[in-house]
C-alpha cells in the first residue's frame, strides 16, 4: 500500500522504520517542528531526519488544517495514513482522505488511557499491564475500532522509562499487523467499550509535584512514573525545592500529620502519608534518594541529618 505517515519523537520513529522496514511504499511524512516543551525533549528521535535520509519528502506542521498540506496529501495518493504521537486534531477531510481511512498507533490499552502520556497515568494509577493499540481513526480522539492490540505486564519496581522500553518494542509488530489485516480487505474490527473509556491530559510540571494526602502507595508509583530523564517527581523543605528521586512504602504504619518527616527505616526516611494517616493505619513513604535544588544527589538519611520538620507541596 501507498503510505503517509503521521508522527513524532520516537514514536513516530518507530513507527516510520516500522513502515521503511516494510513492503509498503511510504510517500509521504508529516511531522511537528522540534518543541522546548519538558515532555517532548525527552525520546526525541528525528522524524523527519529518518524519513530525509531514505529519500521520504517531509512536510512539517503544528496542525495539519491548511490547505497546501491538504493538496500535498492528495498528490501523494495514499492507500492509508498511519500516525503515532501525533500532537493535535486531524481532521475528517484529512483521517477520510486514504482509500483505507486512517490507522492510529497509541502506547496504551484503548479504550483507557486515550489522551496524553499514557504510560505515566497508567503507572500511577497502579495498572497491571500497559500496551499499544492500533484502530482505525474517526471523529472522537482515540475511539475508533481496534485493530491490533498487544499487552505487557507491568512489573512491581517498573518505571515509566521501563514501561516505554517495553512499550517501543511492541509498535513495529503491532503497525505491521495491523497494515497486513487491512491489506488483505479485513474492514470489520474490534469497537472500543465507550463505558471503559478515559482521556487524560498532557503532563507538566505541575504534575511531578507531591501532595503528602496521597497514600504512600499512590506516592511511590509517581516517583516511578517520573523517573529518568522524565522531570523528577518533587516536594519543599524548608522552602526550597527536593526532588525525589527513589522511595518504597514503609514497611511500618506511621500516624499524624501528612507531610511529617518521622522516622529512619533501613535506607529510607519516612515521610508520614495519606488524608487519613491520623488514624494510624498507614504506612508512610519511605524516601531513599534525593536530589537539591544545586544538584547534588544524596541518600535520604544523608540528606535529612535530623527527624522533625515537614515536607510541603509549597515553599
Amino acid at each position: 500500500m501507498r503510505v503517509v505517515m503521521f508522527g513524532y519523537q520516537t514514536w513516530g520513529h518507530r513507527t516510520l522504520q516500522a513502515l521503511l522496514n516494510s513492503e509498503h511504499d511510504v510517500v509521504l511524512v508529516v511531522t511537528h517542528p522540534k518543541s522546548e516543551h519538558a515532555y517532548e525533549k525527552i525520546w526525541n528521535d528525528s522524524v523527519a531526519d529518518l524519513a530525509e535520509e531514505h529519500g521520504v519528502p517531509v512536510v512539517i506542521r503544528n496542525r495539519p488544517d491548511d490547505d497546501e498540506l491538504f493538496r500535498r496529501l492528495k498528490e501523494a495518493d495514499p492507500d492509508i495514513i498511519v500516525a503515532n504521537n501525533w500532537r493535535t486534531w486531524i481532521p475528517p477531510r484529512i483521517f477520510g482522505l486514504p482509500r483505507h481511512g486512517t490507522l492510529n498507533v497509541h502506547d496504551s490499552l484503548l479504550p483507557k488511557y486515550a489522551g496524553f502520556s499514557p504510560l505515566i497515568w497508567a503507572l500511577i494509577n497502579g495498572e497491571t499491564e500497559v500496551g499499544v493499540t492500533a484502530h482505525m481513526m474517526n471523529d472522537e480522539l482515540d475511539a475508533g475500532d481496534i485493530v491490533r492490540q498487544e499487552a505487557v505486564p507491568v512489573g512491581p519496581a517498573d518505571t515509566a522509562t521501563d514501561l516505554f522500553h517495553k512499550t517501543v518494542d511492541l509498535i513495529a509488530p503491532v503497525t505491521t499487523g495491523a497494515l497486513a489485516l487491512i491489506a488483505e480487505g479485513r474492514t470489520e474490527f474490534t469497537a472500543q467499550d465507550r463505558s471503559q473509556a478515559s482521556f487524560f491530559h498532557k503532563r507538566s510540571l505541575e504534575d511531578s509535584r507531591i501532595d503528602w494526602a496521597w497514600p504512600a502507595e499512590d506516592l511511590q508509583r509517581l516517583v516511578r512514573a517520573q523517573s529518568e530523564p522524565y522531570p523528577s517527581a518533587y516536594t519543599f523543605h524548608k522552602g526550597k525545592r527536593l526532588e525525589v528521586l527513589a522511595a518504597v512504602v514503609s514497611e511500618g504504619r506511621y500516624g499524624g500529620t501528612p507531610g511529617r518527616i518521622f522516622y529512619r527505616e533501613g535506607d529510607g526516611v519516612v515521610v508520614v502519608a495519606g488524608a487519613d494517616a491520623r488514624t494510624g493505619r498507614n504506612h508512610g513513604l519511605a524516601i531513599t534518594r534525593v536530589r537539591t535544588e544545586d544538584g547534588r544527589e544524596l541518600g535520604a538519611t544523608e540528606y535529612f541529618t535530623s527527624m522533625g520538620g515537614y515536607l510541603t507541596s509549597r515553599p
